[in-house]
């Protein structure tokens, strides 16, 4: 479906069968995207022609619970990324999309039968529809923004997570978002909710082949962390050098919460993402670690944003960048106090690594504090590695190229420690990968 207009989105809420309130809720969205202008800062959109672009495939006719009855050519795509291997050793659920549309969904039983829901979006809607018309686009409305808007006029695919009150997911749930098609928009809609003391860690990773003309990825993520809950949001995308990366992704975080986005982009032609953080309730606490690699011809606009409207609570921002063969990283972000909130804590963390003597770093942090009890911190730096750490690791016996993965590595500490020790060794080998075609 290349273009866009009324018939097409009708077309998809038809093709999914939807109540007439989701197809009132899509029109809406596509006047809202048609009357809104591109956003004027940011990377450059110039080139983002919408009409190029294919707004939903359909590559399969049902969704299967087995990944021996997965069509071949889709079974092998995720084969390849590791997918069915990592849901044996170390997953409590998986779900995998390619283009619009889940394929593949499954939860272990131990989870299924304490009455966790871990579907795919347009499932959560058919099968639960009233708790999830309670929480759909509470937090991130079609006018929020004119990819908002899009994602809301076209959504198909994502998850619907819900965790009842008092269970603790101990292993986490991954979905895999995969798209195959040059020209393709890829809009998944994911809806989280973490009942009153359960918790959840959520893994999304994000890939695509490249092709001579550009894609987007436009997703709308909503997180609802109630009173005591625990939530970590786990992202990590390496899309291709063609895809335009354009994401909303919000939370509200309840009394005695937690909510984590732990934000990782590693690839794409632009990004502008920037998870949000409303700490609604007392003691609530947010923290949020963004990295973004930079590299030739790409231009990473990422970090985060917390909003503080109750008392004692506290934040954490730390933003991490690096640039290298002339890539561009802007960090943007949000720090604010409303005068209700006091006796809050709050930390913002910027640095950027410069590889090269052309590649360039921004920080753009907003910080507003309406109260005068809250306690804040800001920091901020620009640096290149260190020679002298470089030739001493080299005279230990270290390649130049291991040295420099090395020291990268330790930059983005922060970011690492927080992952599951496979995806870890994973972005250890992209980082190493990654600096060998740099030399």
């Amino acid at each position: 479906m290349i273009g866009l207009n009324k018939k097409i989105v009708k077309n998809i809420s038809d093709q999914k069968n939807e109540p007439g309130w989701m197809t009132d809720f899509r029109l809406k969205g596509l006047e809202l995207f048609e009357r809104m202008p591109l956003p004027k800062w940011g990377v450059d959109l110039s080139c983002l022609n919408h009409n190029d672009l294919q707004f939903y495939i359909k590559p399969a006719q049902k969704q299967w619970d087995s990944w021996e009855d997965v069509p071949e050519k889709i079974k092998k795509t995720f084969q390849d990324l590791g997918v069915p291997q990592a849901e044996r050793k170390f997953l409590a659920g998986v779900g995998a999309q390619y283009e619009s549309e889940m394929v593949y969904k499954n939860l272990k039983d131990e989870w299924q039968k304490k009455g966790v829901i871990f579907v795919d979006t347009s499932t959560g809607l058919r099968e639960h529809e009233s708790v999830f018309k309670n929480y759909f686009s509470k937090l991130v409305a079609p006018g929020d923004n004119k990819f908002a808007a899009l994602n809301s006029a076209v959504w198909s695919g994502g998850s619907f997570l819900f965790v009842p009150e008092g269970v603790h997911v101990d292993l986490p749930l991954q979905a895999y978002f995969r798209m195959n098609t040059p020209s393709m928009g890829q809009f998944e809609r994911t809806l989280i909710i973490a009942q009153p003391g359960s918790s959840v860690h959520y893994v999304e990773g994000c890939s695509a082949p490249t092709y001579q003309k550009s894609s987007l990825h436009s997703a709308v993520v909503e997180v609802f962390a109630l009173p005591g809950s625990k939530v970590r949001y786990t992202t990590i995308q390496n899309w291709s050098s063609d895809v335009y990366n354009l994401v909303t992704k919000r939370a509200i975080a309840h009394e005695d919460s937690i909510v984590e986005w732990i934000d990782g982009n590693f690839g794409s032609k632009a990004t502008m993402k920037y998870p949000c953080i409303v700490l609604q309730g007392k003691r609530a606490k947010g923290n949020i670690i963004s990295v973004a690699i930079a590299g030739n011809g790409q231009h990473q606009d990422a970090g985060g944003k917390i909003i503080h409207k109750a008392s004692d609570t506290t934040s954490h921002i730390i933003s991490k960048s690096i640039c290298r063969c002339g890539g561009r990283a802007t960090y943007r972000g949000l720090l604010k106090v409303t005068k209700r909130a006091e006796n809050v804590r709050a930390k913002v963390q910027c640095d950027s690594l410069l590889l090269d003597d052309f590649s360039r770093a921004d920080a753009r942090p907003k910080i507003e504090v309406q109260q005068n009890s809250a306690d804040i911190g800001h920091e901020a730096s620009v640096s290149t590695l260190d020679e002298k750490q470089l030739l001493y690791l080299q005279s230990r016996g270290l390649s130049v190229q291991r040295a420099r993965a090395l020291l990268v590595n330790g930059f983005i500490d922060a970011f690492v420690k927080e992952l599951p020790m496979e995806y870890a060794v994973e972005i250890n080998r992209l980082i190493a990968l990654d600096l060998e075609e740099t030399l």
